[in-house]
């Protein structure tokens, strides 16, 4: 036996008293072994991840593939098939199979030796799920974490599923019609379980190879040959090599200003639609992928052959979900501009795209929504911002981006943290389930792989993955780059369609050949003050917005009893038990949302009421004031607020800076005598109402955002709203208005 072979035996446990023992045998890999994996996927299926770009405590320098992977799954909606290529992959197929027998919510349709299908079993007709319990909504995930969880065990390091998830798995967790017709053969779901893999150490070129025996009853992997597993790549039939795109001219600058007209309504904060470019590929997937490993480094390079004709050639910027132990982290990217020619040009971009209040606003809102997405899986308090703002420098554009990290809380893993950031604001827009419906309306083709997630999910319980952004989906020989911009009320038109064909012109250059890239710097955090807690029971109402759950995370910091529901599910829980009822944010109107009836339930039943931004809004017509719409919305923008000095305000300063996401506003002079104006903005638009007799208390602005959260002014404000609840034990006052 080689003297640098290295032998690990683990025994994992299976459903009936049985186990599946697997041994591990990691020994030096041969030069050149990843350069062979990345040619080899022109023929077989398999898959290359690689980082070239390092920033320090974020990315560092490795390589990582396998070739003829012993099992595949596939998913559509959810229904799955699992494949295995050979009796080489039959025990560890059967022990899958077992697996999801087993499985609560999982039924088997159909079993070969080399075959399985499943499909996961719809929530029953009525029921409704808790928001905090999204992520454990029935979807295919209910199954894939069946099969991750199974063979979880920390003597397997880098076995795992490896794979890609496509765009439409959002639409599986939020009630949006798909209006754009899908092919019969797209796919949502497609992992390899490989039993063999190449990882390099970082830094270096030189690299292990890890190959996997699997034990299970009486079969034996290893008594079986390994064979290849062909999914040749064939170039598109003779034709035009122009490139063409699914938006005619002045289509992308239209539905630019479609959302724009969306963001002055208050319907959307901000949107990302896409436009795809398209052209016959003249050079093989493995050359482009070289090419673009050359030309544009990122951290998360990538080739896949997910068989039938269809390849993943991507050199993505931006991590999706990273989870190690129980740390959550993301790198939202917003803020973009070109390279300079020169490092001194760069240098007076930078300083250009730092300036830039909207580019700002689009990352503010960027990391407001992603931490949000974070609040719904951490525990309260942990969520940070590790870096604001920092620069990234790709091959042609320099981007801003922050890094945010929380812990998980308790019952939660890393499948719940990639769900709850599903999709990444960056790809869809804010508030998240609007603006996907927008983007359904208006783009022009499905979005297939692009602005979902490439990575890993491995059995030492990590989860590594990256948004399949800046790549090329190659289908029966065809190339389709997509990329989208992220557009504000402030953006222009032109501007942003620019930016979509900058950001694609590397990967429509790398499908022939073309030039070289650079790197960047980091930054601080904050914190909150002691409380006791009273036990109080919270209900939120979620009006469909993309924050609801970094405040209901504030509000939980204090009292952790908190449930969140969507409006109507609320209404019909609202009762005396409940000591608090928060009204959150959300886009459209008071009345989108019943919002009069709601109020008028927590009147009658005496329960003090907390409203944020559309909640200030239904507080005010409930009691008969009148809303205005503003000349200009402000979304992700800093306002300093004036106020009484009491109630939700008291012992905090003047002057102090808050976040507004609002169109909508409750007009001053039409104010009604039960409400009284606790706080306005700087250009006088009413920022706090509160009601002169009953325990209900408003704000315009956002407590919950970055800009609110210096000097824990949005923490102190949730102390103050909490001081100001009644005690238990005292009679609420009933009053129908």
């Amino acid at each position: 036996m080689d003297h640098q072979t290295r032998f690990e035996t683990v025994e994992i446990a299976a459903p009936g008293g049985r186990s599946l023992a697997v041994e591990a045998r990691t020994g030096v890999a041969e030069t050149g072994a990843f350069d062979r994996i990345i040619g080899e996927l022109d023929e077989v299926m398999g898959l290359a991840l690689a980082s070239n770009y390092e920033y320090p405590s974020r990315y560092s320098i490795w390589n990582f593939g396998f070739t003829n992977p012993l099992l595949m799954l596939e998913a559509r909606d959810r229904t799955l098939a699992i494949r295995a290529f050979s009796e080489r992959g039959a025990g560890l197929l059967a022990f899958f199979r077992d697996v999801l027998d087993a499985a609560d919510g999982i039924t088997l349709d159909r079993t070969e030796p080399l075959r399985i299908e499943a499909h996961v079993d719809p929530l029953p007709d009525g029921a409704v799920i808790a928001e905090e319990d999204r992520t454990r909504k029935p979807s295919i995930f209910t199954a894939i974490r069946a099969l991750w969880q199974a063979v979880q065990h920390p003597g397997l390091g880098d076995f795992g599923l490896y794979g890609a998830f496509g765009y439409d798995l959002i639409f599986g967790f939020d009630d949006i019609e798909m209006r754009m017709p899908r092919d019969d053969d797209q796919r949502d779901v497609v992992l390899f379980v490989p039993d063999r893999l190449f990882k390099s150490a970082v830094g270096s070129d030189l690299g292990v190879v890890v190959d996997f025996t699997f034990f299970y009853d009486d079969h034996r992997s290893e008594d079986h040959p390994r064979l290849d597993v062909p999914a040749p790549f064939a170039p598109a039939r003779a034709g035009s090599n122009d490139i063409s795109c699914d938006h005619a001219p002045g289509e992308y600058e239209a539905v630019v200003e479609r959302a724009r007209a969306e963001f002055l309504q208050g319907n959307l904060f901000e949107a990302v639609p896409g436009q795809c470019f398209s052209k016959p590929m003249s050079s093989s997937p493995a050359a482009v992928f070289r090419r673009l490993m050359k030309t544009n480094p990122s951290p998360f390079a990538f080739l896949m052959n997910l068989d039938g004709g269809e390849f993943l050639i991507g050199a993505s910027p931006e991590m999706y979900v990273r989870t190690t132990g129980r740390t959550v982290e993301t790198c939202p990217i917003s803020g973009t501009i070109p390279r300079g020619a020169d490092p001194l040009e760069d240098a007076d971009q930078v300083l250009k795209l730092l300036s830039s209040s909207k580019d700002e606003a689009e990352l503010t809102m960027c990391t407001d929504v992603d931490r949000n997405d974070k609040a719904r899986i951490c525990v309260p308090g942990s969520i940070e911002v590790r870096g604001r703002r920092q620069i990234e420098f790709y091959s042609r554009l320099i981007h801003t981006v922050d890094h945010v990290v929380g812990t998980l809380a308790e019952g939660y893993d890393g499948l719940d943290a990639f769900i709850s950031h599903m999709w990444a604001v960056t790809v869809t827009g804010a508030p998240k389930t609007w603006a996907v419906r927008f983007l359904e309306r208006e783009e022009k083709s499905p979005r297939r792989w692009y602005a979902g997630s490439i990575g890993g999910l491995m059995a030492d319980g990590s989860l590594n993955t990256a948004l399949s952004i800046r790549m090329v989906q190659v289908r029966d020989g065809i190339a389709h780059v997509r990329a989208g911009a992220t557009t504000l009320y402030y953006s222009d038109p032109a501007a942003e369609e620019r930016e979509t064909r900058v950001k694609a012109s590397a990967f429509l250059a790398a499908l022939d050949a073309e030039p070289v890239a650079t790197a960047a710097p980091a930054l601080p955090r904050r914190a909150a003050d002691g409380y006791e807690q009273r036990g109080l029971n919270v209900l939120m109402v979620d009006h469909e917005d993309s924050f609801v759950n970094t405040l209901g995370s504030y509000i939980r910091t204090f009292e952790p009893r908190l449930r969140t529901y969507r409006a109507a599910p609320a209404r019909s829980m609202l009762d005396e038990s409940i000591d608090l009822l928060v009204l959150s944010p959300g886009p459209g109107k008071p009345s989108d949302f019943d919002m009069t009836a709601t109020l008028e339930r927590a009147v009658a039943l005496g329960v003090p009421v907390f409203g944020v931004c559309l909640g200030l809004q239904g507080v005010a017509e409930h009691f008969g004031g009148t809303l205005g719409v503003l000349n200009e919305p402000r979304h992700g923008v800093p306002t300093q607020v004036r106020h009484t000095g009491t109630g939700l305000f008291s012992g905090l300063p003047q002057d102090f800076d808050v976040a507004r996401y609002h169109s909508l506003y409750a007009q001053a002079d039409a104010v009604p005598d039960a409400l009284e104006v606790t706080a306005h903005a700087s250009d006088g638009v009413i920022m706090g109402l509160s009601h002169r007799a009953l325990p209900i208390h408003t704000v315009q602005f956002h407590p919950e955002s970055i800009i609110t959260s210096k000097a824990d002014m949005g923490m102190r404000l949730v102390r103050n709203l909490m001081d100001l609840v009644p005690a238990r034990d005292s009679t609420r006052r009933r009053s129908t208005g």
